[in-house]
């Protein structure tokens, strides 16, 4: 059942020092990032700035329903239950494109800028990118975690900004919406997406570099990948692929393994979507803070602090416990139980999961 708030089921008891970055706080360390009505406010500022006069009405009514649906109040939804693809990541990334946005209008030609009606697109846009993984109370009713429509969230989230943006008041914004949610996913090639305004393009750019950057330099993302991200791709078959009755295809075997990976992954995203496919669009965030970018940074230290523990073997040093910001009251146990019956099923003996690593009971 869904609750009639956000849970903030908060693991980390401790004092956090007041020069550091705080676990749900963005990289600037200013912005909670957890709190929709914080980052709905961040937003505001940045976008009345940059669109002087423009109504942030329809903005202010998308986070007030994103906030219902996530958290289960919202007709015929269940709310998040998904622990690495939860509130807090939805709303860091909204925060960066909000950001990117902004760097972006204040770099180009005035012939070139996306205008306000364009910029809130692809805002709602982001807010709504994960709304696939939320599960429907008739239509997925066989279903027991959003993680299990983890290959085809992003179509799913398409479905949704078509079925909820009318409702919204932009039924003509559907269209486009509905495809540059596919610049955060991997359902189509990137390459092969046409669109006829290539603003429109460049929104798909920003939304899909705000995804990839906000979540890597997330304070918390290694412990995240390893003790939520895993048991994701373990539910909706990316972990272990059922490649045929009796035949499993075995891409992450443990939680340590996702991240004795990641460094490779992340100078395939680098190489590949940050640099190629979105044309290093993360560098308008440089715009708002004298030339520096905090998300790089955060992402190129935590690589390296990951590189570290790789090397040293030490996989202590990855202590972090942040709080899950969920829908459902018993979201982490669930999900939890559903991994375990699922390793079971293809091990066929009981299986539990401690530290990353995948033990027998």
């Amino acid at each position: 059942m869904g609750c009639p708030c956000i849970i903030w089921v908060n693991n980390n008891k401790n004092k956090i020092m007041s020069q550091d970055r705080r676990n749900d706080y963005d990289v600037t360390n200013t912005v909670q990032v957890s709190n929709p009505a914080m980052v709905r406010n961040a937003v505001y500022e940045l976008y009345s700035a940059v669109f002087p006069g423009a109504s942030f009405d329809k903005l202010w009514l998308a986070f007030y329903d994103f906030e219902r649906l996530f958290s289960g109040r919202f007709p015929g939804y269940k709310g998040c239950d998904t622990t690495y693809h939860d509130v807090q990541h939805t709303l860091d990334m909204t925060l960066a494109v909000a950001r990117l946005i902004a760097g972006y209008e204040r770099s180009v030609e005035p012939k070139d800028r996306l205008g306000a009606q364009r910029a809130q697109m692809a805002i709602v846009t982001a807010l709504f990118h994960d709304s696939g993984y939320i599960r429907h109370d008739e239509r997925d009713a066989e279903f027991a975690n959003g993680a299990e429509f983890t290959l085809q969230h992003v179509s799913r989230s398409a479905d949704f900004l078509r079925r909820y943006l009318p409702e919204l008041g932009m039924a003509r914004d559907v269209a486009v919406s509905s495809i540059i949610v596919h610049f955060t996913g991997y359902e189509l090639d990137l390459d092969d997406i046409e669109l006829d305004d290539p603003r429109d393009i460049i929104c798909g750019h920003l939304v899909g570099t705000a995804d990839l950057i906000a979540q890597m330099a997330d304070r918390c993302y290694l412990e995240k990948c390893r003790d939520r991200l895993y048991k994701e791709f373990v539910v909706g078959g990316v972990a272990i692929e059922n490649a045929k009755p009796g035949e499993y295809m075995v891409r992450y075997k443990s939680g340590l393994d996702l991240l004795k990976k990641t460094p490779v992954f992340y100078q395939q995203v680098m190489r590949d979507r940050l640099h190629r496919k979105f044309n290093r669009c993360y560098r308008y965030i440089e715009v708002l803070f004298d030339g520096q970018n905090p998300y790089i940074d955060a992402i190129a230290n935590n690589i390296s602090h990951l590189v570290r523990v790789i090397e040293g073997g030490d996989w202590t040093l990855l202590r972090r416990d942040p709080p899950y910001f969920l829908g459902i009251v018993n979201a982490v146990h669930d999900l939890e139980k559903l991994v375990t019956q699922q390793l079971q099923s293809f091990t066929g003996r009981p299986i539990e999961i401690k530290n990353g690593l995948l033990m027998p009971i």
